[in-house]
């Protein structure tokens, strides 16, 4: 197993500055005084693609050889990674091939293919995604960017909270959404390294809450098909983020499916801003567990913004 070291994090940075934007920090004193924390919103739904993957896509991508990269790029990904993957690889002028599940958002699918990815579909379960994922791979010869067990992506996912630190002092606390744990094992991999004092909390959905069992019992727990609204959120450790989580978060915290809409909807009604729902489950454990945060300077990383307008979460039933 190849662990990423900050060394890698400043390399990725400066090869994917030209590919993706500096994201803007946030506050909102409404949400300031309902928790009692300070909050500082790391935006990752204005980043290119709308979401915080294209940092490792891009580090994978802009790192690979002329001809490795003559090959194309093949990832399984629900959504931000493979659109994510795709529009570094149409800046790249390369193939992409993806394997989606079936019900993943139709956003979600548009945007892959508006960036030229080709997509497969696959059923919606880990061992469908990984099994057609095989078949895909072996046609195509292409490199697996792996969605986040993969040491590029993790250290491209890396640069985001180092921007955040460089964006706010005196953090106490940052909290990140988890699935599989690329963007929690970034954070962990740059705070250890320039702020090893902060607090890292993961936030999970109840429903797919495998992350939280897998640090209780000490060994990765994988569900194969958790339904959640949080669609982000599906898919199990690996091996490379176990090795981050199990060392460096401090907790996970989770919350149900109706805590997660309620605080999607009260950021898009407090701050004016989009973003899809496996983003708000951090400020729903934030609302859920006030006593953690309180009195606090709280970084809280937004991920991604790429919601099917069509079918918002509070409109369902």
């Amino acid at each position: 197993m190849l662990i990423p070291t900050y060394d890698d994090v400043v390399a990725a940075h400066a090869r994917i500055a030209p590919h993706i934007h500096r994201t803007p920090v946030l506050t909102s004193s409404f949400l300031n005084a309902l928790t009692g924390a300070s909050l500082f919103f790391k935006c990752e739904n204005f980043q290119k693609a709308g979401a915080f993957k294209v940092r490792g896509a891009s580090n994978a991508v802009f790192g690979l050889s002329d001809a490795d990269a003559a090959r194309g790029v093949a990832t399984h990904s629900s959504g931000n990674h493979a659109l994510s993957l795709s529009c570094a690889a149409g800046r790249r002028g390369i193939p992409c091939a993806v394997v989606m599940p079936r019900t993943a958002p139709q956003a979600k699918k548009d945007a892959v293919r508006g960036y030229g990815g080709n997509i497969t579909e696959c059923e919606p379960s880990t061992t469908s995604r990984e099994e057609v994922f095989a078949r895909v791979q072996a046609q195509t010869g292409a490199d697996f960017v792996h969605p986040y067990n993969d040491p590029r992506v993790i250290a491209g996912q890396a640069t985001c909270s180092r921007e955040l630190m460089e964006q706010v002092d005196g953090l106490d606390q940052v909290i990140a959404p988890i699935g599989g744990g690329g963007m929690i094992s970034g954070t962990c991999l740059t705070l250890s390294a320039i702020a090893p004092q902060v607090e890292i909390y993961a936030a999970e959905p109840e429903q797919a809450d495998d992350a939280l069992r897998s640090l209780r019992a000490g060994h990765i727990i994988a569900d194969d098909a958790p339904d959640t609204v949080a669609d982000g959120l599906k898919v199990p450790l690996k091996d490379l983020t176990w090795h981050f989580v199990k060392s460096r978060v401090t907790d996970i915290l989770t919350a149900s499916e109706q805590e997660i809409i309620d605080a999607m909807r009260l950021t898009w009604a407090r701050m004016k801003i989009v973003i899809e729902p496996s983003c708000a489950v951090p400020l729903a454990t934030i609302l859920k567990n006030p006593e953690t945060f309180r009195g606090r300077r709280v970084g809280v990383i937004i991920t991604g913004g790429n919601v099917d307008l069509d079918k918002l979460p509070w409109m369902q039933g």
